[in-house]
């Protein structure tokens, strides 16, 4: 069964809020358009644990895991993330711009971080997702479409396909666009 969700002053309920620093304000007149997919996993491979909400709030610490010690710089965040039991974290506001996608275009439009919305789920590339956290996806993509007329969505792999490969080849595509579909997604 699906959750229900609802968008409060553009927080999701029900959600943990956590506020990232890693945000900005949109573009004036930046229609959000865009659902921007992706995978994560911290350290690479490993579940659970605090590491994603400490790198998206400036907090992971460099020396308890060689991998930090890599990323620990980086100032990232995104719009929300969705655990493997499907519990769902916000960190920043649909109406402001998370730092998610880096250099990336779709449809011919550049910098995708000033139109879209990005959703984390925790996994890698490799190994299944969970069915908590499909259902989850496709509740959070119908709230945001209906609060702000989103019908198209992507994975970090279509809008940066040199870089990233996320959320990867275990996201099982057709079944999210054809759950969408239904919904009245241009997925």
């Amino acid at each position: 069964m699906e959750p229900h969700f609802e968008i409060r002053n553009h927080w999701l309920y029900p959600a943990r809020h956590v506020p990232s620093p890693n945000q900005d304000a949109r573009p004036p007149d930046q229609a959000v358009s865009l659902l921007v997919v992706h995978g994560i996993s911290l350290p690479p491979g490993e579940f659970g644990g605090p590491y994603i909400e400490q790198l998206f709030t400036n907090t992971l610490r460099p020396d308890v895991h060689p991998f930090f010690a890599e990323i620990a710089h980086l100032r990232v965040s995104a719009h929300v993330l969705i655990r493997r039991d499907g519990a769902v974290v916000q960190f920043v506001p649909f109406h402001r711009r998370a730092w998610h996608a880096g250099v990336s275009q779709w449809r011919g439009r550049m910098r995708c971080n000033d139109f879209s919305i990005g959703v984390e789920l925790e996994g890698t590339d490799v190994l299944p997702y969970t069915s908590e956290q499909y259902a989850c996806l496709i509740s959070l993509a119908e709230v945001v479409r209906s609060h702000y007329g989103i019908s198209e969505i992507a994975g970090h792999c279509h809008i940066a396909p040199s870089r990233k490969t996320d959320p990867g080849a275990a996201f099982d595509w057709a079944y999210v666009r054809s759950r969408l579909l239904d919904l009245g997604w241009n997925a």
